[in-house]
């Protein structure tokens, strides 16, 4: 079973979020710099992206995942909904940050009551969060070699819920669907990659590089086997380039994104994002050597990038020295394809590196 399916029982679960009903949803993923909306048309098993939106938000509006000044997200969400001219109002709305947890377990198994208590107990050990204050809900895969079974447990602090809901409720839109980012953005990679996942017994890490955190997760066996945040992503550089060049935001986002004729950044801009590279690489090793010794798996196949800090020059080639693997770049419209008279063509690159989690949250449809 796939991501897509998995969360469609998760989530489900996750009690006052959900009315009856089958219908496409609009996803919408507020990170900390922005918000974006996508919605999708599905013909079959094809997806088509017919409207998306990116709406910057101010310096400190979402802090980690706290919202701290909800007027500006509201504000953020019209502008969207306004933009991509929908019609449709129910939303899938989608979580991520060091409030909310996906993670694989191998429990004993019995009974589905027998389950659900090792899972309730299981869960009080490892959440950073008290059980008693989160939703929680959980898949049964099947069983593993060992005799027991494999468990998808998904979590989210209950404020946390509550308080996206209410901003994306206060612009007038109902959320239909509750999903976490880490697998909105499994959908997208199992729809790209379906045809490269006919060996269940095969790792892929793919790393997803955002503004201010980087998500690190393997993908074996048809599902999430191990997930990581790490508080590391492209603002680091651009922040950097501020200090040491004297420039606003902006500019320093240009120095560190614009090249000459030949493809070159300016000496002084390498050396900065260079240093950069390297505190995230040295993350980026650990993370990995951590997961083969304590799994034993060394059968990682391919390291699959996307996110907005995989734009930055090089660090596709710095991955795949780092690592030794083949590094791609998880691009939607190798399958999806989009509406070229709502998506502006100079837009598709951008979408495709920085919304994918939107993207997989609108291939969500709500429950019957």
């Amino acid at each position: 079973m796939g991501a897509q399916e998995i969360l469609n029982s998760i989530t489900d679960n996750i009690k006052g979020l959900f009315s009856s009903g089958s219908k496409s949803l609009i996803g919408i993923d507020i990170g900390l710099s922005a918000v974006k909306i996508a919605e999708i048309k599905k013909s079959g098993s094809s997806y088509k992206l017919v409207g998306f939106a990116k709406v910057d938000l101010p310096e400190g509006a979402l802090i980690d995942d706290e919202i701290q000044i909800s007027s500006e997200i509201v504000s953020a969400i019209e502008k969207g909904v306004k933009k991509i001219k929908t019609q449709t109002l129910d939303v899938c709305l989608g979580l991520s940050g060091p409030n909310t947890v996906a993670r694989k377990l191998q429990l004993a198994g019995g009974s589905f009551e027998d389950i659900e208590d090792q899972v309730q107990w299981e869960s009080e050990q490892y959440l950073p969060f008290p059980i008693d204050d989160s939703s929680l809900s959980f898949h049964v895969f099947g069983e593993n070699e060992g005799g027991g079974v494999d468990v998808l447990v998904a979590a989210a602090r209950n404020d946390l819920v509550k308080s996206f809901k209410e901003v994306v409720e206060t612009a007038k839109l109902k959320v239909k669907v509750v999903d976490l980012n880490v697998v909105a953005m499994i959908n997208v990679f199992e729809n790209v990659y379906l045809k490269d996942l006919v060996d269940p017994n095969v790792s892929w890490l793919i790393i997803d590089i955002g503004a201010q955190r980087t998500d690190f997760v393997i993908y074996k066996q048809n599902s999430i086997a191990f997930t990581k945040e790490m508080n590391i992503g492209g603002s680091m550089i651009t922040e950097e380039i501020q200090r040491q060049m004297g420039v606003n935001y902006n500019e320093a986002e240009d120095l560190k994104m614009t090249t000459d004729e030949a493809g070159n950044l300016p000496e002084e801009i390498v050396e900065i994002i260079d240093d950069i590279l390297e505190t995230f690489f040295e993350e980026i090793k650990k993370t990995v050597d951590f997961y083969v010794t304590s799994t034993s798996d060394d059968n990682i196949r391919e390291c699959v990038l996307t996110g907005g800090g995989a734009l930055i020059p090089g660090i596709v080639h710095g991955v795949e020295n780092l690592i030794g693997l083949h590094v791609s770049i998880l691009n939607p419209f190798n399958t999806f394809s989009y509406d070229k008279k709502k998506i502006p063509e100079d837009q598709v690159e951008d979408i495709a590196f920085r919304g994918v989690a939107a993207l997989g949250l609108a291939m969500r449809e709500s429950s019957k």
